[in-house]
């Protein structure tokens, strides 16, 4: 089952249940004509448009709102965490539509339509006169304002938010299935597919790699150099070409039919126990149903959930649930508290598509001859993710094999908290890179090195190297069996949540502050006190993810080894931290 970008309810690929896996008549699958790579090929080509359109998009769209729409530095900032974190949060909805009634197929067939769309219209967006203010040096001339500025108006940020969240709707769709639908055309009982499946993951994360790094340089360097709209048009090619090629593909692929959604097990049990919340809970234990058959040891936490198990009460209505069903919800629940901590990781992360562009903007980019595009500079935070997964792995997680003298080495929630500290140091690093430019441009007008800016990314990018694969590592290994694919889901959340707690963080800010830290110019602001302050919220939120951690006990059962690294390779959300994520967990699979 597929809850967020999670898949498979039946094991991984197509291994489990023939019966699920048909060609597109309906037919029982024929190997030599459908799947293998002659299926998953086509589908990696629609992941890599996917990651050329999002990238192409978050990474450069501040400097596009601040300096050609002329909105506010807080605003701009926001528009684009709100972007990616409702991107986020629609990847669960896809997930559950595909699980739920559509299948991944015909939701990625959608998803990637809708998408192609929303690029398109922000292309549009991009390029009809009048869907842009006029430029500051026209509007002076005819007197409009003050400081030569007029931002957009209403309806020209109504259809820049129609394009973005189009966009966001298609491409959280894809989000969710296309790494699930790639598995789903290789055979897990098969020892040839089976191995071919892990390469299936390589190439994967090599298709995301090449789509964000591309994205990142040569698709910012156009917007910045050639025009906005050629740099969307680009995105936007690629994604109707991917909906071509992948449609094209339709009779060489496997399809597993829907099986439903976990979201839907974890509501029915909250709804029952609702409904039953004024029965007493029966002094035995063994009175509920299927206490005896149960295949997860009941316990005596949240003993409200198991009146969601009372016989009495469910009988009539024949809606018995069982004590698995609702020990298996107590388990997600029981992941909520590590859960809320790992938020704040995700609004430093921010910073780095966001704020830390704008730096940048205002620093001096030359290296020898050529200017540095703004948005180029989080090829830093990729290169950096490259290059601690692959220390954690050859150097990092041995060692502390030999320490610990524990096979897994690092435990899921030592990689977090690895990925906390860092991400606190970066906002400490980054408040005085801050002042240090802030400084030189008010004192002498001398504009610093934006290589200044290096190490906050650097630390971003080690630290998403440490939580991201800890996060995933926790919510697969610590969810139930049978709900495993929620796993993804939760992380998603997070993600999407990070995003959305930035926005809410700079909006009341700029209300404490009367609009002090954070200005249209840099210069007349305090970031460096806006990042100060993340800094201190990181301190506390790891102070609370200690005291949470502490608590945790274990699973005593670990997910089989193909399952982990298939679940794991399958949440690629964050906006360019992608790079490097799938290598780290195909690798890490041991770990797990």
């Amino acid at each position: 089952m597929v809850s967020a970008g999670g898949h498979g309810g039946g094991g991984h690929g197509n291994g489990g249940d023939d019966g699920l896996v048909v060609d597109f008549r309906g037919n029982p699958v024929d190997k030599c004509r459908t799947g293998g790579w002659l299926g998953a090929g086509l589908i990696l080509g629609t992941e890599l448009a996917e990651r050329v359109c999002v990238m192409g998009i978050s990474m450069n769209l501040v400097t596009y709102l601040v300096g050609d729409l002329h909105l506010s530095n807080a605003k701009s900032a926001n528009i684009v965490t709100n972007f990616m974190g409702t991107l986020n949060l629609l990847a669960l909805v896809g997930g559950f539509l595909a699980d739920a009634r559509l299948g991944r197929y015909l939701t990625v067939v959608v998803s990637a339509t809708i998408a192609a769309i929303g690029v398109s219209l922000l292309s549009a967006s991009t390029v009809v006169p009048g869907m842009r203010p006029p430029r500051c040096v026209d509007a002076a001339a005819e007197g409009r304002e003050a400081d030569g500025c007029v931002a957009a108006s209403g309806g020209q940020l109504a259809m820049l938010y129609a394009a973005l969240y189009t966009t966001a709707a298609g491409a959280g769709g894809l989000k969710a299935n296309v790494s699930g639908f790639g598995s789903d055309q290789f055979d897990g009982r098969d020892p040839r597919e089976e191995k071919a499946m892990l390469f299936f993951f390589n190439r994967f994360y090599f298709c995301i790699s090449l789509g964000s790094l591309f994205a990142v340089t040569v698709l910012v360097y156009v917007q910045e150099n050639v025009g906005r709209g050629w740099g969307y048009g680009v995105s936007a090619a690629a994604m109707v070409a991917a909906v071509v090629v992948f449609a094209a593909g339709t009779p060489r692929y496997r399809y597993r039919r829907p099986q439903g959604s976990p979201l839907t097990a974890i509501g029915r049990v909250l709804w029952t126990a609702w409904r039953n919340r004024r029965l007493p809970c029966p002094a035995d234990a063994g009175e509920l149903h299927g206490f005896h058959k149960a295949k997860v040891p009941h316990t005596d936490r949240l003993r409200c959930l198991d009146k969601a198990a009372i016989v009495e009460a469910d009988l009539a209505a024949a809606t018995a649930l069982t004590v698995t069903e609702v020990e298996e919800v107590k388990m997600v629940v029981k992941l909520l508290p590590i859960w809320s901590t790992c938020i704040l990781f995700w609004t430093v992360y921010s910073q780095m598509t966001t704020f830390s562009i704008e730096q940048a903007t205002q620093m001096d980019r030359r290296a020898g001859g050529f200017v540095v595009p703004a948005g180029s500079f989080s090829v830093f935070l990729f290169l950096s993710i490259l290059l601690f997964t692959s220390l954690n792995e050859r150097l990092l997680v041995p060692l502390a094999r030999r320490l610990t003298r524990r096979p897994q080495g690092l435990t899921p929630l030592q990689r977090v908290a690895a990925g906390l500290v860092l991400a606190t140091l970066a906002m400490a690093v980054s408040a005085l890179v801050e002042k240090k430019r802030r400084d030189a441009s008010n004192g002498g007008g001398v504009a610093i090195s934006a290589f200044w800016l290096v190490p906050q990314f650097f630390l971003v990018g080690s630290g998403e190297a440490f939580a991201y694969v800890g996060q995933l590592e926790f919510f697969i290994r610590e969810a139930p069996e049978r709900m495993k694919s929620m796993s993804t889901g939760l992380f998603l959340a997070t993600l999407a949540m990070g995003f959305f707690l930035s926005s809410l963080l700079v909006v009341a800010v700029d209300a404490a502050t009367r609009g002090a830290w954070i200005r249209d110019s840099l210069d007349d602001g305090r970031l460096d006190l806006f990042y100060w302050m993340l800094a201190v919220l990181g301190v506390a939120n790891f102070s609370v993810f200690l005291m949470f951690a502490s608590r945790h006990q274990y699973k005593p059962a670990v997910l089989p080894a193909a399952d982990a690294v298939e679940l794991l390779t399958e949440a690629d959300s964050p906006p360019g931290g992608d790079v490097g994520r799938e290598a780290a967990t195909v690798k890490g699979m041991d770990d797990v």
